[in-house]
């Protein structure tokens, strides 16, 4: 009988405890908050409900999930809810995926400043690309976007990053007419990564005259004015790295090629491959050598310390909106932008359940919800709520998914 794949939970279950002795000077309240999440997630710690199928009497325990944003187990569902609701804002025209990274030096500044750092990433991006647009040498128009933050490598080492999705186009500053990019190019990356750079740096510096950084252990000393000059000195003269990705095939592509990316988590459960002799052992992609796909193996201790530097600051938002599709006026910007591209006004009543549909997100919704009801035993049945069964303390992390 084959061995049940691995999953993150346990690792730490297994090794989460001891972990926490050793090193739990270290952790800090959202780090220990997600350890304990990802333990308890569908067990009896959580509680939940026993389910009973309408056709054949079946019944089952299910445990309810702990729906951490970095638990891999349970990005499914808000991954697809997330898709439902981006697929009214779909545009008639390409679109194009941008990344902004920073250098290592300043990715260090970030790990021990995540809130600010992170945070002036996002406000440095968004300017950057806004800035550039607008600017008639290159398109001349207000754009819109999001910006996903992706802070891990394949390695799950400390790598900052941001992955901006863009409607290939903009509205002309008369607010008349949709201009778009050139085919197959949005803007020069040269000219981006130039601004990104320049802001970036000046925001950091700015953080650090208003006493808004922090640092610890080989970084203490940038503490100093001087040494922290000194140490951003040789980033403002290096090649920030910013580039575009091809432009998408059309927009539903957009949306099948993005959810891989707003929910994801530092590493999902797929990538395990074994826990052995207080080993770790996972896929890792390496992006070097042609992006072959090699095994990497890591302590059970350094495999946690690697996946805890991902964990972000409460309430920090990892996904956001700027320009025509900014939270604000975000319908009536895109209204416009459909009467500017010629597209169809969205019909404010939904389809007849008989209507078929070339591709519908609310119906993968339902799909995934009817796939979770579904009764695992005759297939056919939908299982039914008995009874509620309250979290029970000190119970034992037994996975019942």
């Amino acid at each position: 009988m084959p061995r049940p794949k691995p999953e993150l939970a346990d690792v730490f279950r297994r090794y989460g405890e001891a972990y926490r002795q050793q090193f739990g000077a270290l952790l800090s309240t959202a780090q220990r908050r997600v350890m304990t999440a990802i333990e308890q997630c569908r067990t009896a710690a959580l509680g939940g409900h026993v389910e009973v199928c309408d056709r054949c009497g079946h019944q089952r325990i299910w445990f309810n999930s702990c729906s951490d944003r970095h638990c891999p187990k349970c990005q499914s569902l808000a991954r697809a809810e997330w898709l439902q609701d981006r697929e009214s804002e779909l545009l008639q025209c390409p679109y194009f995926h941008v990344v902004f990274t920073v250098p290592e030096q300043i990715a260090d500044i970030a790990l021990q400043n995540k809130r600010v750092v992170y945070g002036i990433l996002f406000h440095t991006t968004a300017e950057t690309l806004t800035t550039i647009a607008a600017d008639p040498e290159h398109l001349g128009a207000t754009i819109g976007f999001f910006a996903v933050l992706h802070t891990w490598g394949q390695n799950l080492l400390h790598h900052p990053h941001l992955h901006c999705i863009v409607p290939g186009g903009g509205i002309s500053p008369d607010g008349t007419r949709w201009i778009s990019c050139r085919p197959n190019f949005f803007l020069p990356v040269r000219v981006l990564s130039s601004l990104f750079r320049r802001l970036f740096l000046k925001y950091l510096e700015k953080a650090f005259d208003s006493g808004k950084l922090q640092f610890s252990g080989s970084l203490r000393k940038l503490e100093d004015p001087r040494e922290f000059r000194s140490y951003v000195a040789p980033p403002k003269k290096s090649k920030w790295v910013v580039y575009a990705k091809a432009p998408f095939g059309g927009p539903r592509q957009v949306l099948d090629y993005v959810g891989r990316y707003t929910h994801r988590v530092a590493i999902s459960n797929n990538r395990l491959l074994g826990i052995e002799d207080d080993q770790i052992q996972f896929h890792c992609k390496d992006y070097r050598d042609n992006d072959q796909q090699k095994t990497m193996t890591l302590s059970a201790d350094e495999f946690i310390r690697r996946f805890l530097l991902h964990v972000l600051p409460d309430g920090f938002q990892r996904i956001r909106y700027y320009g025509f599709l900014s939270n604000r006026d975000r319908d009536e910007k895109l209204t416009l932008c459909r009467q500017l591209l010629g597209m169809l006004p969205l019909d404010p009543e939904p389809a007849p359940a008989d209507q078929p549909a070339n591709y519908d997100y609310n119906q993968v919704l339902e799909d995934l919800r009817s796939c979770l009801r579904k009764c695992s035993v005759c297939q056919q049945g939908r299982m039914i709520v008995l009874e509620v069964v309250p979290p029970t303390a000190g119970a034992p992390l037994i996975d019942t998914s």
